[in-house]
């Protein structure tokens, strides 16, 4: 905590003003959960201040940032302050620093230091801060080290570290260190201990939206002994592809990542199942499978998920687990004040989903449910054949599910989760 004026003032920074650095700066101006802001972009941008507020104010997938705050309507007073964003000081002591107002909340933005240890967080009242960059994924890299690491925040001052990706070890732990956890707000935020966590993981945006359609099945009587599961994100493009092709670089694996994202649909891969499995430790024993295709959009992506369970069967022989059973579950689920998942049984296109505010949307009509007999070679199961009598075989009832989740995987359902998390760390640490 620090004081601005005779008030005690609670400071986010913000490393990065990326997608979801950016955005993240939208939804904390709107929310107004910190006094002020610190964003740090690590370099100059364009030809100085005004082209670095015009960046901020406007983005091309959500419209002005004025339009995104205000809407269309609105009497005079919802309507968005003139200008929206005000410059306070716009050089600093020596030319790095800047101090505006956006829609009355001070954002102080740097512009120099790249490397987290020399950002000065304590200089500036930040405790936790959010880094956003995706350059920094190694929690056990010190600080100091060439480029930057996440531990060098630490040195300069932060409580707390969120970072807008996975964990990637670097080294030969294969366990992320005792002072990082994974966290996902409405799935497993309330694991974060002020005494022992430094460094979270807000996980990625597919593995957010796959969390929250897995949780309410897990959670489920009829549907918590899962046998099978496996899912493909229809994903939308990201900075990380190729405009128009490009050479690969030396070591390259996947040649496809250098192929125009304009005019492909890219078979790629995802960390979503491994990652899944931090957060949601039962998905272990399961064996999940995960690919990714991206196609040529700017924002929302469709989950297509897909499960096997044991079922049980009612006195006509039906299955338990149905259409209308998975349904009512994710419908009574979504009741939930945290749960994050938002039902709709309409039929949807993925522009219906730009800016939607749930971390998954289930297309509830196309969920598909169909059940079937597999024959159990008891022989083949080791058992002493005293127990197993005269049976050589048994069918089991099997239950396939196919479930579709829709997300923004930029603002609505990634970076909301994200700042929802930041705002719980920030409550704890106090």
């Amino acid at each position: 905590m620090t004081k601005l004026g005779t008030e005690t003032c609670r400071t986010l920074g913000i490393n990065g003003l990326g997608r979801i650095g950016k955005l993240a700066l939208w939804l904390e101006v709107a929310g107004r959960r910190f006094d002020r802001i610190v964003v740090n972009t690590g370099r100059q941008v364009g030809q100085g201040l005004d082209d670095l507020l015009h960046y901020i104010a406007h983005d091309s997938t959500y419209g002005s940032l004025s339009r995104w705050l205000y809407g269309h309507r609105g009497g005079p007073g919802a309507m968005p302050p003139e200008p929206l964003i005000e410059v306070v000081d716009q050089a600093g002591r020596d030319g790095s620093q800047h101090t505006v107002r956006i829609d009355g909340v001070e954002v102080r933005l740097l512009t120099r230091q790249r490397d987290p240890h020399e950002i000065g967080w304590v200089e500036h009242g930040v405790r936790v801060v959010a880094d956003t960059t995706g350059r920094f994924r190694d929690p056990t890299a010190p600080s100091g080290t060439p480029g930057g690491s996440l531990q060098g925040h630490l040195e300069a001052g932060a409580q707390v570290v969120v970072a807008s990706s996975p964990f990637k070890l670097n080294s030969s732990s294969r366990r992320p260190p005792d002072d990082s956890v994974m966290l996902i707000y409405g799935i497993n935020h309330e694991a974060f201990d002020p005494t022992r966590h430094c460094l979270v993981s807000a996980a990625s945006c597919t593995t957010t939206a796959l969390a929250h359609m897995i949780l309410p099945l897990l959670a489920h009587e009829l549907t918590h002994r899962m046998l099978t599961a496996s899912m493909s994100t229809i994903h939308a493009a990201t900075n990380s592809q190729s405009v128009l092709d490009t050479v690969p670089k030396a070591g390259a694996r996947d040649q496809r990542k250098t192929r125009s994202v304009l005019n492909n649909i890219i078979l790629t891969s995802t960390n979503a199942a491994q990652a899944l499995e931090q957060v949601l430790p039962e998905i272990a024993t399961i064996g999940f499978l995960a690919d990714s295709v991206r196609v040529p959009i700017p924002t929302a992506s469709l989950i297509i998920l897909n499960c096997t369970f044991q079922s049980k069967l009612d006195a006509h022989g039906s299955s338990l687990i149905n259409r209308d059973t998975i349904n009512r579950i994710f419908t009574e689920h979504a009741r939930s004040i945290t749960s994050g998942i938002q039902f709709t049984d309409r039929q949807n296109v993925s522009t219906d989903m730009v800016g939607e505010q749930a971390a998954v949307v289930i297309e509830g009509a196309e969920t598909h449910a169909r059940t079937g007999f597999t024959r159990v070679d008891l022989d083949e199961l080791g058992l002493p054949r005293e127990l197993l009598g005269d049976r050589h075989e048994i069918e089991v009832p099997v239950t396939h599910l196919k479930l579709f989740g829709w997300y923004d995987n930029e603002l609505g359902s990634y970076t909301r989760r994200m700042c929802e998390l930041i705002h719980h760390i920030a409550d704890r640490i106090g």
